[in-house]
């Protein structure tokens, strides 16, 4: 144990976490067992150790950090430890790698029923499906999702500023006065193309080369976030991997099934399977018209966030293709996309219609919304594009 807490203060003391997260206000830290899923590279062991140095002094011994990847848990068990641990005082166990042990679930399941003092927060994968396939937990867990940098918490972090986040209809009603306020302090678009092309994921503050350290991570969250958790042979590999790039090299598309499953040598089910799968490892995002939803075919293919366009095929990336990427990921976190209408690239909540453009040029159409890459400040129905950055 005294290991575990030797390793845990060395953590809290050399963390580097430059950014706070907003999602470390939206979680309510009473509930006794809480996930928290994110995509590989999001920061989610970040994530755990900035709430243990914001809310314990490590000298009280009342917050602990572990990785169930350690060694020393194929001898030991969990719930074991957590026995001594409450024990010796321990009032909140931060558990990381959680899909790596065994039974885990259940042992988490053990831990609430029988350590009433004892609260639990742990990481999973974005792949995991806490209450679905984890019977165990269901009704138990209360589950929130840890992001990449928005473009706000990235412009905050180069800039030294301190911009805050707003709702999606605040940025409609007041998007002059919000561009204005923050154009007043900095100058986003000079940001903007650097966020695009490596912003979101946290590990482009280290000093290694991103664009191979994203497709590590890409490689990473096939091998272990899909094949792993959700226990397909490893033979299948390169058949996701073929279908990851066939579909990064023409995002956004409308998937030809058929086609895909001749060039994957496999069935249309199974090719819908992977890119649901793909989908859940936060990889691509699936655009639907209203009323459809999986398993039917999407209407188009995205991928997951604009960053994971640049290192396939750095030299063919289309512009039009990271605008419309970047403003369906930010949007997504509390907004639902569905095809637009009318000539719209996107239809938000059911009631707004999006073009996204680089410049706006020619007749303005009154009943859509334009999100506009090279505008600073809009007007009327035409809003920055980067302004969308700022809802997370």
């Amino acid at each position: 144990m005294e290991a575990f807490f030797k390793t845990h203060n060395y953590l809290i003391e050399h963390l580097q976490s430059p950014v706070r997260r907003g999602l470390m206000d939206e979680i309510n830290w009473n509930d006794r067992l809480i996930g928290i899923k994110g995509s590989r590279g999001v920061g989610k062991t970040t994530f755990l150790l900035q709430y243990a140095r914001e809310n314990f002094d490590p000298n009280t011994k009342e917050c602990l950090y572990i990785n169930l990847n350690h060694f020393y848990f194929t001898e030991r068990s969990l719930i074991d430890f957590a026995s001594e641990f409450r024990a010796k005082g321990g009032k909140v166990l931060l558990i990381d790698q959680v899909f790596k042990y065994p039974e885990w679930s259940k042992e988490l399941r053990f831990c609430y029923d029988n350590y009433p003092d004892l609260k639990i927060v742990f990481s999973g994968s974005s792949v995991m499906r806490l209450k679905e396939e984890n019977p165990d937990l269901s009704g138990k867990v209360v589950s929130y999702n840890l992001r990449g940098f928005s473009f706000r918490e990235y412009l905050n972090l180069m800039s030294g500023a301190s911009f805050p986040a707003y709702s999606f209809e605040t940025i409609l009603e007041n998007h002059q006065e919000i561009a204005k306020q923050i154009c007043d302090e900095v100058r986003p678009l000079a940001f903007f193309p650097d966020y695009l092309h490596h912003g979101f994921y946290p590990f482009f503050l280290e000093k290694r080369n991103f664009s191979e350290n994203l497709l590590k991570t890409m490689n990473m969250m096939l091998e272990v976030d899909v094949l792993y958790i959700k226990q397909i042979e490893q033979s299948y590999l390169p058949k996701l991997r073929k279908l990851l790039y066939l579909l990064a090299t023409t995002a956004p598309c409308t998937p030809n099934v058929s086609q895909l499953s001749k060039e994957i040598q496999t069935s249309r089910a199974t090719i819908m399977n992977y890119i649901k799968y793909l989908t859940d490892a936060r990889l691509v995002n699936m655009m639907y018209r209203v009323g459809e939803e999986f398993p039917k075919k999407p209407v188009r293919v995205y991928m997951y966030n604009s960053n994971l366009m640049y290192p396939i095929r750095p030299m063919a990336v289309n512009p039009q293709a990271v605008r419309e990427t970047f403003f369906f990921n930010q949007m997504q976190k509390d907004n639902r996309l569905n095809e637009g209408v009318r000539n719209a690239h996107f239809l938000v909540n059911l009631k707004h219609n999006f073009r996204i453009e680089e410049n706006l040029k020619g007749k303005i159409n009154p009943e859509l919304y334009y999100a506009v890459e090279k505008a600073e400040v809009g007007g009327d129905n035409i809003i920055p594009l980067w302004l969308f950055g700022f809802l997370y």
